[in-house]
């Protein structure tokens, strides 16, 4: 039974591993719309896992499954689509290509094996894709680069194979050579072999190449030969090789999946998947299958990430083995209004089974609204999810990804291990979100269930952080960029029957005094019975930024009784939160209590808080009253070529360039001193003017005071 995408439906049995050695946890990433989730549906067409191709367009495709995604026509979610070839189970983890939704980029390559960077013919590659491949190179991660739309007129093989080279470095070189890529692609040909796979009568044909390519087939195959040779652990085959002797072809083909399974060897293969009505062969999906099962590691061979008991200690040596101690991972959490919660597992060690008690461990980001749990919990049923269909498995082994059910407390980034010997898996690296947003619900109904909803998408995104500002009493949402914003505001709409709006973020001022000035607090109320006694009198001096808040005890003689000196402090402090001007919490500044008188009856605790109160603000109506911004250290890195740019950009928001210094691979660390008034969306702009390649970080500096210009509009706003 199909759905209406023509999509194998849930019925269909799930394929299960036996063993690691028959998994490949294959990552696809590139930048949006390089064709990474098309790609997904013409390998699930061509191993019969759906019964046709999904288009992107139409909302049908097996991993843009979400209400968002379809509406949007991209990606938002890393999903995952297992399918069997030549015996050998292949999860294929799409992940999304815009920069917003980064962290589920990262939770696919944490899962995966091998990374497929898809690129297309069109448009090249992006800042987003170099920047991941040094990520993947930092950690030995193996790579091949697939080039997608070689069918498209303005697609020029031959160009981005250059570029990935000059971009990607030595060890990239196509091991398929395109047949006609601009007059629709007509297949390929096997520098390898030399045998040419001919899709033009619709049917994969395997045929000699036409003479009129030979020449360039020689030259690349030599180019192919003389690369794959160097990675070689045969010493001996590039002294044979020059003098001229024919290289088996088996022995090179060996020596080209030790290599890519390695990470020193990265084979580029061509693709076309063509659309429309009369919509031809996808090509080169066998080629790119043979790669994915013959040349990317299996499970046993990648290494596991460190592992440590929950009590801390030294790493614990872990080996991907089914019947070893049970050591798996969070790699996505959704929770659904009407399933609950549902988290995609990736099992690195033992065997997961259903309806089995495991020991929970989170990594405790409290800052980002993440519990640091530690406990047991029960597995639900066990799934191998094809997009939105949830597909019953008996069991998980070691190397291999499915969904678990039921994890209540479960989160992104969580350890699932065996009660009895509790661990935590070291965390990935994820990127801090520094755009603020500011919401707030519609209604009474809506107020109501924010807290909750928003709790649910915390526990399933790592990269939103949840503020509550007391100071603002604004709830602030952290988020990625404003792709990342809507599709989580989205979200508490669709999903959760939550509306909210923005508002104007408002950033926390402060306020201090601009001279010395005395003040006379005069609480005085007689009304039957015991009244209300308290005079104080208080100098009050401004301090360097930075110094707090001082009190000062100078009175003599008892004319205030010692037990109301504390009041007085009590009163001074809480109209300090209060504010003398703007409404701001009052800073840096000594208050010194001088002089006074008391009642003998009348006189009280809260009558000298009061009069603390009353003394402060008389004073401040004596003096000009300064505003106070917050200042962050900035710093962004960028590429060398938007360090102009970015110099400038931070010097029209006010900031102060400290310095730069030059960082490997092409790049620049500037460092700035810049007010948060003026960054509230610079994690926006700063995309905007380095082409999505900058990113930077931000620590609270100091306080300073706020131009005069600005500080009257605050004062306006606020009055």
């Amino acid at each position: 039974m199909a759905d209406k995408g023509g999509h194998a439906g849930g019925p269909g049995r799930a394929p299960e591993a036996g063993r690691p050695d028959k998994v490949r946890n294959v990552a696809l990433v590139g930048h949006s719309g390089a064709g990474k989730t098309t790609l997904v549906e013409a390998l699930l067409a061509a191993t019969g896992t759906i019964q046709r191709r999904g288009r992107v367009e139409d909302g049908t495709t097996v991993s843009d499954f979400d209400d968002v995604e379809m509406r949007q026509q991209r990606s938002v979610n890393l999903a995952l689509a297992p399918l069997v070839h030549a015996g050998i189970k292949v999860n294929l983890i799409d992940t999304p290509g815009y920069a917003d939704f980064v962290g589920d980029l990262r939770a696919g390559l944490r899962a995966a094996d091998a990374a497929l960077f898809v690129i297309s013919a069109v448009d090249g590659i992006d800042g987003l894709t170099r920047q991941l491949w040094e990520e993947c190179a930092a950690v030995g991660m193996p790579r091949a680069v697939v080039i997608t739309k070689v069918d498209q007129q303005r697609g020029d093989f031959d160009d981005v194979v250059m570029t990935c080279q000059d971009v990607f470095g030595e060890g990239v070189a196509p091991v398929y050579f395109p047949i006609g890529s601009k007059d629709g692609l007509r297949g390929l040909i096997g520098l390898l072999t030399r045998r040419c796979f001919d899709y033009s009568t619709g049917e994969r044909v395997e045929c000699e190449p036409d003479p009129e390519f030979l020449d360039q087939i020689a030259e690349q195959r030599a180019a192919l030969i003389e690369g794959i040779i160097q990675e070689s652990e045969d010493e001996t085959l590039m002294d044979r090789y020059l003098a001229g002797e024919e290289i088996d072809v088996k022995a090179l083909t060996q020596d080209l999946e030790t290599a890519v399974a390695r990470g020193s060897f990265y084979p580029v293969l061509a693709t076309a998947v063509p659309h429309g009505a009369d919509a031809g062969p996808a090509v080169g999906m066998l080629e790119l299958l043979e790669v994915i099962t013959q040349a990317f590691p299996s499970p046993p061979e990648h290494g596991i990430p460190a592992v440590t008991a929950v009590g801390g200690g030294s790493p614990e040596q872990v080996r991907c083995d089914p019947d070893g101690p049970l050591v798996a991972e969070i790699v996505k959490t959704v929770s659904d209004p009407y399933v609950g919660r549902i988290s995609l597992v990736r099992v690195f060690s033992g065997t997961l089974r259903p309806d089995t008690v495991v020991h929970l461990s989170g990594h405790g980001l409290e800052d980002r609204g993440h519990e640091d749990h530690d406990v047991d919990e029960r597995v639900g049923a066990l799934s191998s999810p094809l997009g939105k269909h949830q597909r019953p498995i008996s069991a998980c082994v070691a190397g291999d990804i499915c969904a678990v059910a039921k994890l209540g407390r479960a989160e992104t980034g969580d350890t699932l291990s065996d009660p009895a010997h509790p661990v935590v898996m070291a965390p990935w690296t994820m990127p801090d979100p520094l755009l603020p947003v500011a919401i707030q619900a519609r209604s009474k109904a809506d107020e109501d269930k924010l807290s909750q909803s928003l709790g649910r998408l915390v526990a399933e995104d790592p990269t939103l952080r949840l503020e509550n500002n007391s100071e603002t009493r604004q709830l602030v949402l952290w988020c990625m960029g404003e792709a990342h914003a809507d599709v989580l505001i989205d979200r508490l709409s669709s999903r959760y029957g939550v509306e909210v709006e923005r508002i104007d973020l408002r950033i926390p001022l402060r306020e201090t005094f601009g001279a010395p000035a005395k003040g006379l607090g005069r609480h005085v109320k007689q009304s039957g019975g015991h009244g209300q006694y308290g005079i104080c009198h208080i100098e009050v001096e401004p301090l360097p930024s930075g110094a707090g808040f001082e009190f000062v005890d100078k009175i003599v003689g008892g004319v205030i009784p010692r037990q109301f000196i504390p009041s007085v402090e009590k009163g001074l402090r809480q109209q300090m939160a209060r504010g003398v001007s703007a409404g701001y919490p009052v800073v840096d500044i000594r208050v010194t209590l001088y002089d006074g008188k008391a009642h003998s009856v009348d006189s009280s605790d809260m009558a000298f808080q009061a009069a603390g109160a009353l003394a402060l603000k008389d004073a401040a109506a004596k003096v000009p009253i300064l505003l106070l911004e917050p200042v962050d250290e900035v710093g962004v890195l960028v590429a060398d070529e938007y360090v102009g740019a970015v110099m400038s950009d931070l010097t029209a928001r006010r900031g102060r360039v400290l310095g730069s210094e030059s960082v490997p691979g092409g790049r620049t660390m500037i460092r700035a001193e810049v007010p948060q008034l003026e960054i509230v969306r610079y994690a926006v702009d700063l995309r905007s003017l380095s082409q999505g390649t900058g990113t930077f970080s931000r620590t609270f500096l100091r306080y300073e005071p706020l131009p005069s210009h600005l500080a009257d509009k605050v004062a306006a706003a606020s009055g």
